[in-house]
């Protein structure tokens, strides 16, 4: 089938009170990994990428893979601009077959990121793209992303509900305790729930959940058994995020799992197998595995199933 709207898919979500997940993209095996694991999970799924991802794979590269995709896949795929900061960059997204893009002005004072969000939404009405944006500020490190720690703040209720409202947005990103990156908390995992729901009862949009993985200890075994060195990270833990999902939570953003597995499988091969130097048998495990997660995640948001 064609790219999905990702409003459509989101506004199913809301209405039915799961989430789906938008795994981030970087090149073929990850974006096969992504497509054969919802597929496997009846499962509606968001493409994403990051102007980091453009810039290595290329920006025409990644649409007519992901449109390929597609068509060839038996459950909904939206493609959707992850932290869009370029505005020429997301005005390319826009025009160029993107059904979602992110506009990323967190960092700017409150009026400002108003400012800025309206004008891309004003800017992807014609194309019918929809619009997501964050309010608050995650702390950690993402692809081309950095916010130092005690820059990191949590989203204002009442200044999220002023915003969707003055700006038309389809999706707000709040922040809630999560962080970007591998290396997500330093004590306890806390999830600011209750904020999380003030906001959904506020604003009554698809929430986004970002700095979302989980980091699975089996994959960190695996990690450190063939040479990786993670010994800090932390990620979500799954408990919390049935929890942020139930509590109103309806795209939950991954890439540090995928970018896990990949580096997993990868090392897997060149350790065991030193003689191997087809990319085929290196890089075909990492897809698998990255299936694997995927199949998990699915299950995990409750989108399972919910392909149609």
């Amino acid at each position: 089938m064609a790219l999905t709207s990702t409003k459509e898919i989101l506004e199913k979500a809301h209405r039915e009170g799961y989430a789906v997940g938008a795994f981030n993209v970087n090149n073929m095996e990850i974006l096969q990994g992504v497509i054969e694991g919802s597929q496997e999970t009846s499962a509606p799924v968001i493409v994403a990428v990051t102007e980091g991802a453009i810039r290595y794979a290329g920006f025409d590269y990644l649409v007519a893979m992901v449109r390929v995709a597609a068509e060839e896949a038996s459950v909904p795929v939206a493609l959707h601009l992850d932290h869009g900061r370029d505005p020429g960059v997301i005005r390319r997204c826009i025009e160029g077959g993107f059904t979602s893009v992110m506009i990323d002005a967190s960092h700017l004072p409150f009026e400002e990121n108003l400012k800025a969000t309206k004008e891309v939404v004003e800017m992807a009405r014609p194309f019918g793209v929809s619009v997501e944006a964050e309010l608050g500020r995650l702390k950690g490190v993402e692809d081309l992303l950095s916010v130092k720690e005690r820059e990191a703040t949590l989203t204002d209720p009442e200044e999220a509900e002023r915003f969707v409202r003055e700006t038309g947005i389809d999706f707000l990103a709040p922040a809630i305790g999560t962080s970007h990156g591998a290396f997500k908390f330093k004590g306890k995992p806390k999830l600011d729930i209750d904020r999380l729901r003030e906001i959904k009862g506020r604003v009554g949009i698809p929430l986004v959940l970002h700095g979302a993985s989980t980091v699975p200890p089996w994959l960190l075994e695996l990690l450190h058994s063939y040479g990786g060195k993670l010994d800090e990270a932390k990620g979500v833990p799954p408990d919390q995020l049935r929890e942020a999902i139930a509590s109103g939570v309806n795209k939950v953003n991954t890439d540090t799992d995928l970018r896990l597995a990949f580096t997993v499988a990868v090392r897997k091969v060149l350790q065991e197998s030193p003689e191997v130097f087809d990319p085929r048998k290196i890089l075909g495990p990492a897809r698998d595995l990255i299936k694997r997660v995927v199949m998990e995640k699915n299950r995990l948001f409750g989108s399972a199933g919910k392909a149609s």
